[in-house]
């Protein structure tokens, strides 16, 4: 089976959109996807690749998530959103054990983005578990950072604002923009629910926050309290 989805996801490479994705994704040396390879497949078209495979097993998934093609991992990832939304409880734990034992690989931020809400996120809002989180944002990983604070937007959806509130302040003086972006979107999302809880934390923090991580959070924000909170 692996041979045969391999060679579906080849058949469909876009030299020049991989050529594209080696600087959008930020390849080159030093940067966050460094070294990282591309066959320029679409979103889309990894969705429908993964659908159509999305009954392989869980080793199978393990082989795929390992390859070095990025797009590849992508849609193993999207195989195990699947698995888990069309799983009984018990094998929805499988499958998020499984995640947590291979966010190695789930190493730039679309990997993280597309996929960790409706495994990781929705099966923590489930069981009420928040340590996972925390234990996450603790990381020392880059990515696992972000899925943590990514995560949290499932509990945002459903009316919890404290998860994202807490690891919002714990990344203020975070050093990487990736983790600024995803903590401004995460806090405007807080602000589409609960605008008083975005202000309230604005108004502690403010002096703290990185200007991108700012500038997320009041994206929304009519254009003179935007620029009012700017100006702060």
């Amino acid at each position: 089976m692996i041979k045969a989805i391999l060679k579906e996801i080849y058949s469909h490479r876009d030299k020049n959109r991989a050529k594209a994705s080696v600087w959008y994704f930020k390849t080159g040396k030093g940067q966050y996807g460094e070294g990282d390879k591309f066959l320029g497949l679409t979103v889309p078209m990894a969705r429908k690749i993964a659908s159509k495979y999305k009954n392989v097993s869980l080793k199978e998934i393990g082989v795929l998530i390992k390859n070095e093609i990025h797009e590849v991992r992508l849609i193993s990832l999207f195989i195990l959103m699947y698995k888990y939304k069309n799983g009984l409880q018990d094998g929805k734990e499988k499958v998020v054990k499984f995640y947590l034992k291979n966010t190695k690989y789930i190493n730039n931020w679309d990997l993280v983005d597309l996929p960790c809400c409706h495994i990781l996120g929705e099966y923590l809002w489930q069981k009420k578990d928040k340590k996972i989180l925390m234990k996450l944002a603790n990381s020392k990983n880059l990515w696992e950072q972000r899925i943590a604070i990514v995560s949290t937007l499932v509990f945002v959806k459903n009316g919890d604002m404290k998860p994202t509130i807490k690891l919002a302040k714990m990344f203020l003086d975070h050093n990487h923009d990736l983790i600024h972006k995803a903590t401004g979107w995460a806090l405007r999302e807080v602000g589409k629910r609960d605008l008083s809880e975005l202000h309230k934390f604005l108004e502690k923090n403010i002096s703290k926050m990185p200007r991108t991580m700012l500038r997320y959070a009041i994206e929304k924000f009519p254009e003179n309290l935007r620029k009012e909170y700017l100006r702060k």
